[in-house]
């Protein structure tokens, strides 16, 4: 047989010293146990903003984050826990979740700012930056001031970040989104596309939101001293906002559910738990029947059964609690006419704990993907809806309730009244365009260009061409309040900053409620209570003042303000 491997002398030289070059080689690379090629020190920018962006979703988000007690305090929910009554206390589990994933995204944006730079990758670099002066003013808004110049920095051995004073930090966060936006609009380096979860990439998507969240902050400095209407001014002249629901800053749900959990928090801690524990506030729906005597007094929302799901019929007696040998319905509020079923903020009352599960007023549609309420009742299962409903953060029509505000305030010029048609009509169409992306098997009627629609527009502008001027910014605020429903971190927001909408007083004056079935059971005031006063910022989570040498002292919550609370 031919031998094919005929090697001269001098190759077999070559190849020896080949081979124990190749030996040390591997040897060095082998021993270098520090070093693992599958596991790199590095992760790629793009899918690092991905991750960042779905740790900012989550800071303001229901299920186990600040706003199951943020809702409470906005009075669209009600609940048996701590914070019924603002009673929400320092080692709530919620809040420090909040806390915690906010510095977690303060930390990615930093990785991604350091990295990104050095690779000169200005474009994600600009939306890491977005990103984190968004969080900064988040924390600011709700803690006041909190560890930011040094929060990042363990790597450099701090352990014990210093807390830094609230308009530092701000006046950091709209420095760091002016440069952002900067950033976003170089050119320099690549797109991320698909990897950002909020826009695909668009740049000139970014370019309006950024700018209407500039928008959103100015307000809400609007009563402080750091506020600058140049400022404010130019950003208005500059005229590149949020143009459409297209433009919303939202994070999408959707119906999956493998790999990987998708479906809206708000749906799966109220259509997949045991027992409920989202209870819809019976102040909110009062003002959405027409029924309250100081606001929208006889004009009725038409997107009540697109709110709440009632899993009773009308007419039909609680089945967990009520008594159909006597009438009694044992509800904590109940009404006879829709069905709706929940339990009073502040009750005292027998029947405020009595299980609920089967009889409840549940989220509906639009802020959880839950069911359309067709009147019909039903079980709120995991098959009374999809949860595909998207956690709307800042939206065009909220937008445009911030400029009939300014407005309003005699900050800049225009026709306040205009804009909150505007607002109103904006808002109608987002129900119908959640409703629409929603996946789900029900008939659902559109809202708009329905009479109803019409009518509930044309009364509330009635209203408000009767109203004062306080009267105004009162309706202006409160239609932002019931349009805006599932977002109520930025009610929160709002409610300090202006005091708007009015919130149920257990211990007011007048009767609380005005719900009247007629039976002989009807609501009694004396069983609601109120023995806290209202929490004007929240306690910074006891753990990190447990182990942070530079923490300060817990803050009395119901005394401390932000510096823009006017």
């Amino acid at each position: 047989m031919k031998n094919i491997f005929k090697i001269n002398l001098k190759s077999r030289t070559m190849f020896a010293v080949a081979l124990v070059s190749l030996l040390f080689y591997n040897c060095s690379d082998y021993l270098d146990v520090n070093t693992d090629p599958n596991n790199p020190t590095t992760a790629p920018l793009d899918q690092l903003l991905t991750d960042t962006e779905r740790n900012f979703n989550l800071i303001t988000e229901f299920r186990v984050y600040m706003a199951e007690e943020l809702s409470a305090y906005v009075h669209q929910f009600t609940f048996r826990e701590e914070q019924d009554q603002y009673g929400t206390r320092q080692d709530n589990t919620d809040i420090q979740n909040s806390w915690d994933v906010a510095y977690s995204v303060i930390t990615e944006a930093d990785i991604i700012i350091e990295q990104g730079t050095a690779e000169e990758e200005m474009i994600i670099v600009g939306m890491a930056k977005v990103l984190k002066g968004y969080t900064a003013t988040i924390i600011a808004d709700i803690w006041g001031d909190a560890p930011y110049s040094e929060a990042s920095k363990l790597a450099t051995g701090i352990v014990s970040p210093v807390f830094d004073d609230q308009t530092a930090i701000y006046e950091n966060a709209l420095a760091l989104i002016d440069e952002g936006l900067a950033n976003i609009n170089s050119g320099q380096g690549s797109n991320p596309g698909t990897q950002d979860l909020f826009y695909d990439g668009s740049i000139s998507k970014w370019n309006k939101f950024v700018n209407t969240l500039k928008l959103k902050l100015y307000n809400e400095i609007r009563l402080s001293t750091m506020f600058d209407a140049g400022k404010l001014n130019a950003l208005i002249a500059s005229d590149n906002f949020m143009a459409s629901s297209a433009d919303d800053f939202e994070f999408p749900y959707s119906t999956t559910q493998s790999p990987a959990e998708e479906r809206n928090p708000l749906f799966r801690t109220s259509y997949l738990s045991g027992q409920t524990s989202h209870y819809a506030s019976p102040w909110f729906y009062e003002i959405l029947k027409g029924w309250n005597p100081n606001i929208h007094n006889g004009v009725e929302d038409p997107r009540i059964p697109y709110y709440f799901f009632n899993q009773l019929t009308p007419g039909q007696l609680p089945p967990d609690v009520g008594d159909p040998t006597t009438g009694d319905p044992k509800a904590d509020y109940w009404d006879r006419n829709t069905g709706f079923h929940t339990i009073r903020f502040g009750s005292v009352g027998p029947n405020r704990d009595f299980a609920s599960r089967e009889s409840s007023t549940y989220p509906g549609i639009y802020p959880a993907g839950g069911r359309y309420d067709d009147g019909e009742g039903g079980d709120a299962d995991v098959d009374a809806g999809t949860g595909a409903a998207p956690h709307r953060m800042l939206t065009y029509h909220e937008s445009l309730f911030i400029m009939a505000e300014l407005i309003q305030a005699n900050v800049i010029s225009g026709d306040a009244r205009t804009v909150l048609e505007d607002a109103m009509n904006a808002a109608f169409a987002k129900v119908d365009e959640v409703v629409a992306n929603s996946a789900t098997t029900q008939t659902v009627p559109k809202l708009v260009g329905t009479t109803a629609v019409d009518d509930f527009i044309d009364g509330i502008l009635a209203e408000f061409d009767a109203a004062s001027e306080a009267k105004k910014m009162e309706i202006i605020m409160t239609q932002k309040w019931v349009s805006t429903f599932g977002d109520p971190f930025d009610q929160y927001n709002d409610y300090r900053r202006t005091g708007y909408p009015v919130l149920a007083d257990p211990n007011g004056p007048s009767p609380e409620y005005q719900l009247d079935n007629g039976d002989a059971w009807p609501l009694n005031d004396s069983e609601t209570t109120l023995t806290r006063p209202y929490q004007v910022s929240l306690f910074w989570p006891q753990a990190e003042l447990n182990v942070n040498e530079n923490a300060p002292a817990q803050k009395d919550a119901t005394t401390y303000k932000i510096f823009w609370d006017n």
